[in-house]
């Protein structure tokens, strides 16, 4: 459905080591570099998450946020972990969230720019 999403940050070098943390724990990595963009994804050329560079950028309002999949609980943790350290702001730890469905595993952040994201997996401790 879709190809990528764009957000918009006032510093690429910040939101790049926030995302290069965040979503390296999930698997994902950067695939393009650019003056004023960078995107990530899986496989080079083909980015699923582009920033790009804007001095005026502002988050979404209320009720908008990213939920990037995790291949494990492990990686939910890792994500929130990582993000912490490098200037995220936490909006929920890692754990179950049993009001989403009784496997619903996540961790929320705010990133530097106000953009909210999570990490997800369903499934169970084993699975």
């Amino acid at each position: 459905m879709l190809h990528h999403l764009s957000l918009g940050v006032r510093d690429l070098a910040l939101s790049g080591a926030f995302y290069d943390a965040a979503l390296g724990a999930l698997g994902f990595r950067r695939v393009f570099d650019g003056p004023r963009s960078i995107g990530y994804g899986l496989v080079d050329g083909q980015d699923l998450l582009l920033l790009n560079l804007d001095p005026a950028a502002s988050p979404p309002g209320p009720g908008f946020h990213l939920a990037f999949a995790a291949p494990s609980r492990t990686a939910v943790d890792a994500f929130h972990a990582a993000a912490l350290r490098i200037g995220g702001r936490d909006n929920g730890p890692p754990g179950l969230r049993p009001h989403y469905g009784p496997d619903y595993y996540a961790a929320f952040l705010i990133d530097p720019d106000g953009h909210r994201v999570e990490a997800v997996i369903h499934s169970t401790p084993a699975g």
